[in-house]
């Protein structure tokens, strides 16, 4: 079977490529390279770069005739959303129904869809965030993919495209960009390698819900391989401020210095974190990777990658 990865030389994208191809899959990896990089993509992946919105990328689908399509490429910042949002529409929502139209025009068997439980949830009332709660969005970003998942069920009841939307919390972990919402993790550790304090954007006391990237890859590969058809929060149930998170990461480093306080981030939620129970019971699905010692693989990927 072959599987097309968009944002396949991307952070998540180029990890779900990993294990797709350790599993038999032939995997057609395309990308803008906008943050993606060449050299995540595993070597025995096709790999093209276009941008999802065009009619090339159209056409190199066409050409690469995919079983299924596993849709990670994005416009990734909540902040870069409030400052432009149609921008974020542009590659979130039109990129999303240009892949949608050729999909239900070319037998693609299954869609899954990168959505996000950090957002399209707005800010609850209470935790953890089951998939009972409903949409309320507070941002472009989160607009944009909760748009997504509607969009999603049309085509999946008008055309029968079969889909799944899973509603990543934090993601993190080795390859990752500094931008997007588990950005953080990349910030501090390039500069505590660097040997310099970060700076902790407001107070510190922003909760999330950190999921390592390759569990996050394995709920892809599940996904992709089940009948279900809906959305399903994928997130740890852990909750993390960023002030721990960074105490955590400075540890694993031997850093000992302060972080540096300053703004907050406009659009930032306060607080989340995701059940996973829907996940593990349709599909069998629970993360593996304890916090800490997926920062060490990550702090110990960046040190590799710095020398």
């Amino acid at each position: 079977m072959k599987v097309v990865v968009t944002g396949g030389a991307g952070f998540i994208g180029s990890h779900i490529g990993d294990l797709l191809i350790a599993e038999g899959y032939r995997v057609v990896a395309l990308d803008n390279l906008y943050s993606g990089k060449v050299q995540n993509v595993n070597k025995k992946a096709e790999f093209y770069k276009a941008d999802i919105k065009s009619p090339e990328a159209v056409k190199i689908l066409k050409k690469a005739t995919p079983d299924y399509i596993i849709h990670e490429a994005a416009q990734m910042s909540v902040s870069a959303s409030v400052r432009d949002p149609l921008f974020d529409a542009q590659n979130n929502v039109i990129g999303t129904l240009n892949l949608l139209e050729f999909a239900r025009t070319n037998n693609v068997k299954k869609f899954i869809f990168a959505s996000s439980g950090g957002t399209v949830y707005g800010e609850p009332s209470s935790f953890p965030v089951t998939e009972k709660f409903p949409f309320d969005a507070a941002s472009p970003y989160g607009i944009s993919k909760m748009v997504m998942e509607f969009y999603l069920r049309f085509y999946y009841k008008e055309y029968k495209l079969n889909y799944t939307s899973l509603r990543y919390s934090n993601v993190y972990g080795p390859r990752q960009d500094p931008h997007g919402e588990a950005g953080v993790v990349a910030i501090f550790t390039k500069a505590l390698l660097a040997g310099k304090a970060p700076t902790i954007n407001g107070d510190g006391k922003y909760i999330r819900d950190y999921v390592y990237c390759k569990d996050v890859a394995r709920a892809n590969l599940l996904a992709l391989e089940s009948n279900y058809n809906g959305g399903l929060n994928i997130g740890t149930g852990i909750a993390t401020d960023v002030n721990r998170l960074y105490s955590l990461i400075s540890k694993a480093a031997d850093f000992n210095g302060k972080a540096v306080h300053g703004p907050a981030r406009p659009g930032d939620l306060r607080k989340n974190i995701l059940s996973a129970v829907k996940a593990k019971k349709i599909l069998g699905w629970t993360p593996n990777m304890a916090l800490a010692e997926g920062l060490k693989e990550t702090l110990e990927y960046f040190e590799s990658q710095a020398k």
